[in-house]
């Protein structure tokens, strides 16, 4: 039993069963015990790999789009931009993108890099990792603590972490799907009362939605203060895996030692992820006045932005050994399939509502 399994089954015989969302905050962000608060887990050593890893050309072509949407900001909004991202893991991707950035000096000049991470052990990775690339940053716990500014935000594999609740269709309504106490194990249970919002639900699938189907969704906060900040001013770029349309289905996922895991048995000791609803995300934007390009497949984004180009002239001046690497690369994070990134994982913008177009959502 791992040590925040123990002070999770103390709080649920304290309080009753825990809420799914509950149980994925403390396993991935418990000051003590949580997953991302004490490790680096990145990396083939580690338990995943996320596509800034895969190859220095995902982050060289995010920042040539940030760079090209920075472009179309007016005049007075392209001095002293902000430049977030959230999650960051060893900073690879904000190393990579601020060498592409370079051929755009104007751009490179105006920038303030601002890092929203919890986690001090990855905190010190992305010290290290952008302490020989000549910008000020700064750190942050929330979003909501970056000064206010035009500001330009990238949040590659962010969204699929923050934690996730779940409802199950029972005969007599929607059930809280909760995580309780087995004899020595923790089990999924459903909480005995009724879901409050059942007769508001606004989507009729909801209603006739099959006895036994799970339903997910995450709070809203941060989205939505995303979204109305670059309203104003500013642009926001959102990578992760998931569905382009809500949907049902149980999508809570553990990994260990890049395969897959019970989520529920070791707390703190696996990664805990849940597919995006991209649908939610471009709704609950648009409501605080954004423009929403996407979903599209990360395939499609990346290819638009000229990834075949730029791996055929790595590869012009590449060993026969790292010519194959790059051709590997390539294919990971563009292909779909089981291996590739290029289908799973989706795209979307968020934008003041003047940016009619932003590169990689046009043909």
């Amino acid at each position: 039993m791992t040590p925040l399994a123990v002070e999770i089954r103390a709080e649920i015989a304290a309080h009753g069963p825990m809420s799914v969302a509950r149980y994925m905050e403390l396993c991935l962000t418990h000051p003590t015990h949580g997953y991302y608060m004490m490790r680096d887990p990145l990396g083939a050593r580690g338990d995943f790999i996320t596509a800034p890893e895969v190859s220095q050309m995902f982050g060289e072509l995010i920042g040539l789009w940030a760079a090209a949407v920075w472009k179309t900001l007016p005049l007075p909004a392209r001095h002293d931009v902000n430049l977030v991202e959230l999650g960051p893991g060893r900073g690879t991707l904000m190393a990579d993108l601020l060498r592409a950035i370079k051929i755009v000096p104007d751009f490179h000049a105006a920038i303030r890099v601002h890092l929203v991470e919890v986690s001090s052990t990855l905190r010190q990775r992305q010290r290290d990792t952008l302490s020989g690339c000549g910008v000020d940053t700064q750190w942050y716990d929330d979003l909501m603590d970056v000064p206010s500014g035009p500001t330009i935000v990238l949040a590659n594999e962010f969204f699929d972490a923050l934690p996730v609740h779940q409802a199950v269709k029972a005969a007599d309504g929607w059930h809280g799907r909760a995580i309780g106490i087995e004899g020595d194990r923790l089990v999924f249970v459903q909480n005995a009362e009724l879901m409050s919002w059942q007769d508001d639900v606004p989507a009729a699938a909801m209603r006739d939605a099959p006895l036994g189907a799970v339903f997910e969704w995450r709070e809203e906060r941060i989205i939505r203060h995303m979204a109305r900040r670059v309203a104003q001013r500013g642009a926001a770029l959102v990578i992760d895996y998931g569905h382009a349309e809500s949907g049902f289905g149980d999508t809570l996922q553990a990994v260990s030692r890049h395969s897959f895991a019970d989520p529920l048995a070791a707390p703190g000791e696996a990664d805990l992820t849940a597919h995006v609803d991209f649908q939610a995300l471009h709704a609950a934007a648009a409501r605080e006045g954004a423009r929403v390009h996407g979903p599209i497949p990360q395939g499609e984004f990346l290819r638009r932005l000229g990834i075949v180009e730029r791996a055929a002239k790595l590869k012009a001046r590449a060993t026969i050994k790292q010519a194959s690497d790059i051709d590997a690369a390539l294919a990971r994070l563009t292909e779909a399939g089981p291996t590739g990134m290029g289908e799973l994982f989706k795209v979307m913008a968020f934008a003041h509502p003047a940016l009619e177009k932003l590169p990689g959502f046009e043909a």
